[in-house]
């Protein structure tokens, strides 16, 4: 093999080789203070994947930090928004447009108080559910169409308590080892769905 070659190959199993085919953000807000916090499991599940590829997602840009990856083959942006969860679209935007990413290639992960921790539920598309940072990213798109891997972050624990206070609580440490489990079932989900085999992911890992 000649070097022209090696380079070729280099090139070729490099993520920072090209245009990233696959916009993968996880939903949360930055700060210390909410690490561990229900309503940044997408930061966790997000960190997992990073974890997982051996990658850092740590360069600002696009109101997010950044990091790249080859995910199954697929080359993927990895995106960590940090406008605050309400404005998650404004991330989400930057990056589509830069990179001229189709809204059916952007894959979302993000809590759900619906779901127990430790579950998952992947969707194709759907409505924002009340969940503000999706809200965001639909308005900023105009679009309901973009995949979403929901983690369960659980239940208030009574129906007085405000969603706010429960989402922003951290998690008691048994519930994290719960999150362990579903954010690395969400890796192996995202192996698929960048593959397009979103069925079988949802065949396999939806509660």
């Amino acid at each position: 093999m000649g070097i022209m070659d090696v380079f070729a190959q280099l090139e070729k199993s490099s993520p920072a080789g090209g245009k990233p085919e696959w916009l993968i953000a996880g939903l949360g807000n930055p700060g210390m203070q909410y690490e561990n916090t229900r309503h940044n499991a997408g930061f966790m599940a997000l960190d997992k994947t990073a974890a997982e590829e051996h990658v850092q997602v740590t360069k600002y840009k696009f109101k997010g930090n950044v990091g790249e990856a080859a995910i199954a083959g697929k080359r993927c942006l990895l995106l960590k928004p940090q406008t605050f969860m309400n404005k998650s679209g404004e991330a989400i935007v930057a990056a589509m447009q830069f990179y001229k990413l189709d809204i059916a290639h952007v894959i979302v992960m993000y809590d759900d108080i619906s779901l127990a921790p430790g579950k998952l539920r992947i969707r194709r598309k759907g409505s924002a559910g009340g969940h503000n940072g999706i809200k965001s990213i639909i308005e900023l798109t105009g679009s309901e169409d973009f995949a979403r891997i929901k983690l369960g972050v659980g239940a208030k624990p009574n129906k007085n308590m405000d969603l706010a206070d429960w989402v922003l609580s951290k998690f008691r440490p048994e519930e994290l080892k719960e999150m362990e489990i579903s954010t690395a079932n969400a890796y192996e989900c995202l192996k698929l769905m960048v593959n397009d085999k979103t069925d079988e992911a949802m065949n396999q890992y939806n509660a």
